[in-house]
């Protein structure tokens, strides 16, 4: 499910023609409330999430304007041919800072505002490195299109026909290159892709995902350069309001088993301490047969927890995950315990292993309102 983005005070920042690379800055930066961006914006003149819709791809990979809000949002575990594994995260985010484009005679006038992370888990080595990319849907710098699928901000992009994906990203020290083929049918999350989050109509994103990806490439860490192979995972959103007032964040998993099924799960989190009933999930069965999770339909349950030595947040770092109706229950733990990005919205993003009663495989979990 994932991120959610941005407070206009960020979208000011932007418009003001400011980009900003944390690289391996560990310093805190001001930490933004989620759940507020979601839930507190003006959304009058935008169109929301309200009914199921009919999806078209390779269309629906392009962006949608008349929403407040969108994101593609790729994850992978990755290894190289000596067996080092790596975790990735690259993630494009447009913003309207309205709903209608207003007509003006800079060149450099725009209303959309794009920005994207680029985080790199070093398993072997133990460091982790993120970063982020702002710029105006203007001039070039920065955009999405649907024609032949392409979003972009400078010389970081992902693109691609609907099934074959290409995807670069690059920052300091380290970059990636990847190709990617989509391995299953398109899953279609929530009722027939619409994604309630919470009781209003409207609160709500249109939500689908490719779950099994085959990824190659490479992954360069200061003057070395890695051959990898591995899994990606994407999740594609758009909404103009999602989140109600009495929720705070939400913790997300996916999961890919080596057996070829995949499991996608987010907890909705309340102010309270409460779990909503609004969470949700999806089972993927080896032959792309999508099997959807109401909240009764799993538990998370906290085994662990780490505190950020930077920002001083204590995160969940192990789990047990239920799903009973299919006889699974899996331990999740990190494979590094910092992946915390301290970008605009600082949130826990990482590389997992999974394991269980004759089941393994590896995924990735997203935290966010700790």
């Amino acid at each position: 499910m994932n991120l959610w983005q941005t407070t206009f005070v960020i979208a000011l920042v932007l418009t003001a023609g400011i980009v900003v690379s944390c690289r391996e800055n560990r310093s805190a930066p001001e930490s933004n409330n989620i759940a507020r961006s979601l839930s507190g914006n003006d959304v009058s003149g935008f169109k929301r999430a309200a009914l199921p819709r009919d999806f078209k791809f390779p269309q629906d990979l392009g962006p949608h304007q008349e929403y407040q809000t969108e994101w593609w949002y790729y994850t992978g575990n990755l290894s190289s041919k000596d067996g080092r594994d790596f975790g990735y995260q690259l993630t494009f985010f447009r913003r309207a800072l309205s709903p209608f484009e207003i007509n003006r005679e800079s060149n450099w006038s725009t209303n959309q505002i794009y920005f994207a992370h680029f985080a790199l888990s070093d398993i072997e080595s133990g460091k982790f490195y993120s970063s982020e990319r702002w710029s105006r849907g203007a001039l070039g710098l920065a955009g999405a299109e649907s024609d032949l699928f392409r979003v972009w901000i400078d010389d970081w992009f992902i693109e691609g026909d609907g099934k074959n994906f290409k995807l670069k990203a690059n920052d300091g020290p380290v970059s990636i290159e990847l190709t990617m083929k989509s391995m299953k049918p398109v899953v279609l999350q929530g009722d027939k892709g619409l994604s309630q989050k919470s009781a209003e109509p409207g609160n709500a994103s249109y939500y689908f995902s490719q779950t099994r990806i085959s990824t190659s490439g490479t992954v360069r860490i200061d003057s070395h350069e890695f051959r990898v192979k591995g899994l990606s995972w994407l999740d594609r959103e758009w909404s103009t309001s999602a989140l109600a007032e009495n929720q705070e964040g939400w913790d997300w998993f996916s999961i890919q088993l080596n057996d070829g099924r995949e499991i996608m799960l987010y907890q909705l989190r309340l102010k309270d301490g409460g779990v909503d009933n609004y969470s949700s999930g999806s089972f993927i069965e080896k032959d792309g047969a999508v099997r959807q999770l109401k909240a009764d339909d799993f538990e998370i349950e906290v085994l662990d927890t780490w505190k950020s030595p930077v920002t001083g947040i204590i995160y969940p770092s192990k789990w047990q995950i239920s799903i009973p109706s299919h006889g699974i229950e899996l331990n999740v733990v990190p494979l590094l315990q910092d992946q915390e990005l301290l970008v605009s919205f600082v949130y826990w993003e990482g590389a997992v292993k999974v394991s269980g009663d004759g089941v393994s495989g590896k995924g990735y979990v997203e935290l966010t309102g700790y």
